[in-house]
């Protein structure tokens, strides 16, 4: 059976393109294809094409020292591998990761024909213990977002703030846009998100004033980047986090403040006054509900004051 598929050699050129950094590591053909494949076909970002090259630089270099071979291994091979990385100290979140990645690169294998079943499918890593993400409280939110307009760049800092927290995009979303992709008159967002899905989202009121103004001083034509950074492009992640980190305490805040902060935040508060799981799902891009069910156990606080007030055996009564 051929190991390579018909557009291998066009394939392994656009993954040696790939924006990511490359590592010394001289990748498989099967490997360097299949990140081909998501560089291409599922057009992931540069983040998620490091992190597909990196857990599967770790494959290809334990079965080369184990000597197995990569592209056709054997279910006791997956699980020596997952063995011998959990022996290397690392955790079962960080091994859960890994072995999705090498899951989905067999799995990639056996719809081309090239495997009689994915040998990754019926290994499990560790289980990790469930981290609930942090959120802002709604007035903390808004203390956040409310920066001052006449500060240097202060018009684009309540402009971004107001956006992350109106609509729950991801950071790579929001640094991705462009004016076209706003349509403030109807206060909606075109978003294109992780596995190139598009999805529309709404804006605020707030969110979208702060936006108007902006432009009105930035001149943002249709084409050109909402949040801008140097020489006009596209501003970057890293920047993103730092600003709001330093907004952060000026605004009185010293948690630990991070764009994604704000996405756990919209979804927290919106799922908390509607109870609409489905519509929080969609509102996010969640491909699966599951990762959305953990907003579901950030207000259980909540629901204890509302059990104790309202449940006629949950309080002894006094006196």
């Amino acid at each position: 059976m051929p190991d390579t598929e018909p557009t291998a050699g066009r394939a392994r050129d656009a993954a040696s393109r790939a924006p990511e950094p490359r590592s010394t590591v001289e990748l498989p053909a099967p490997i360097a294809d299949y990140l081909a494949h998501l560089q291409v076909e599922r057009r992931a970002s540069p983040h998620t094409l490091a992190n597909y090259r990196r857990d599967l630089e770790a494959l290809a270099a334990w079965a080369t020292e184990a000597g197995v071979d990569v592209a056709a291994p054997g279910e006791a091979d997956i699980r020596a591998f997952v063995a011998s990385e959990h022996r290397r100290g690392l955790s079962p979140r960080s091994l859960q990761r890994r072995l999705s990645a090498v899951r989905g690169f067999y799995r990639w294998r056996l719809r081309h024909g090239h495997l009689a079943a994915n040998p990754a499918a019926g290994v499990r890593a560790p289980k990790a213990p469930r981290k609930l993400p942090q959120v802002l409280d709604p007035d903390e939110a808004r203390t956040l977002v409310e920066v001052p307009t006449d500060a240097p760049l202060g018009l684009r800092d309540r402009a971004m703030l107001e956006l992350f927290y109106s609509s729950g995009l991801r950071l790579s979303e929001l640094c991705a846009l462009r004016w076209r992709d706003l349509h403030l008159d109807d206060g909606l967002v075109n978003v294109l998100g992780k596995g190139g899905r598009e999805r529309i989202v709404p804006v605020g009121s707030f969110a979208r004033e702060a936006l108007r103004e902006w432009r009105a001083e930035s001149r943002g034509a249709d084409d050109a980047p909402v949040f801008p950074g140097r020489g006009g492009r596209h501003i970057s992640p890293r920047a993103v986090q730092l600003r709001m980190r330093q907004l952060a305490q000026r605004q009185g805040l010293f948690k630990r403040v991070h764009p994604h902060l704000l996405r756990h935040s919209f979804a927290s508060h919106v799922l908390e006054s509607s109870g609409d799981l489905r519509g929080v799902q969609e509102l996010l891009g969640h491909a699966d509900i599951a990762t959305t069910q953990i907003y579901t156990h950030l207000d259980f606080g909540h629901l204890s004051k509302v059990y104790d007030a309202a449940h006629p055996r949950a309080r002894r009564r006094k006196g």
